[in-house]
């Protein structure tokens, strides 16, 4: 049976992740700890499970419309996946995984990491800019590798949290590619890489059944139609308003989960 509060929850991420690719593990896990009290490592596996479906569809979408990037798709993949691998087999190979206090304090410095990265993304991105126009072969020389290493990074992050892979990714995404990356363009790429670095992520909780089935029904029944909706919109409306509000209730809620 599909319970309304998530389905609306659903309703509400999956629409701020279509329009702007940014909110699915930063919006959707707090939510889940904050709001319904759910059990922080369940929490984190059922949204990882979320943001990998919800996003699916989405991406679609967005391919549709040849908005994807796949070179840095692949590129975000070589670092971000392994990592995320070997993450979860370790977490989920302990004995009491779903007692580690240690996760939603994770999630809380995560949270807050993401809306500082979301106020000041504009700031970095000249920044960027200019160091590519002054500093063009040494930039460019140095993408791939960065690239990489960024794509570590989040495979770290979502593995532990299931928050970082559209709100971090896009903010480093817009550092490593300041010239290349366009509005919709930013938010197609993220989408992709996001799935199967969820899907990965969560494989491990899966297994240790830690994925609450019921809940992560209700979710999608909201978040499946609203993500269809902000994608078809993303390309007509700015989400970076959307992004600022999104910034200011992450570090809200960061700070009342750390707390």
């Amino acid at each position: 049976m599909i319970d309304g509060a998530y389905a609306i929850a659903g309703a509400v991420t999956g629409f701020v992740v279509g329009l702007t690719g940014v909110g699915g593990g930063a919006l959707m896990t707090p939510i889940l700890l904050l709001v319904f009290g759910i059990s922080p490592a369940t929490a984190i596996a059922t949204d990882l499970w979320f943001a990998a479906i919800t996003k699916l569809v989405g991406a679609a979408i967005h391919q549709r419309q040849g908005q994807v990037d796949w070179q840095v798709v692949r590129r975000l993949w070589a670092g971000s996946i392994p990592l995320a691998a070997l993450v979860v087999a370790l977490v989920s190979a302990g004995a009491h995984v779903n007692k580690v206090a240690w996760l939603s304090h994770s999630v809380a410095i995560v949270v807050m990491l993401t809306a500082v990265g979301l106020l000041f993304a504009p700031k970095l991105n000249a920044f960027a800019r200019n160091r590519r126009l002054n500093e063009p072969s040494q930039f460019k020389s140095a993408q791939k590798a960065l690239t990489i290493g960024a794509g570590a990074l989040l495979g770290l992050c979502v593995a532990l949290t299931s928050v970082g892979a559209g709100a971090l990714g896009s903010v480093m995404l817009l550092y490593l590619y300041p010239l290349r990356m366009t509005p919709h363009r930013l938010v197609a790429t993220d989408l992709v890489h996001a799935i199967p670095l969820a899907a990965v992520a969560g494989g491990g909780y899966l297994v240790a059944g830690l994925v609450d089935g019921r809940m992560l029904l209700s979710l999608l029944a909201g978040s499946l139609p609203a993500i269809v909706v902000g994608s078809l919109l993303a390309s007509r409306i700015a989400g970076r308003w959307i992004q600022v509000a999104l910034a200011v209730t992450l570090a809200g809620t960061g700070l009342k989960t750390l707390l």
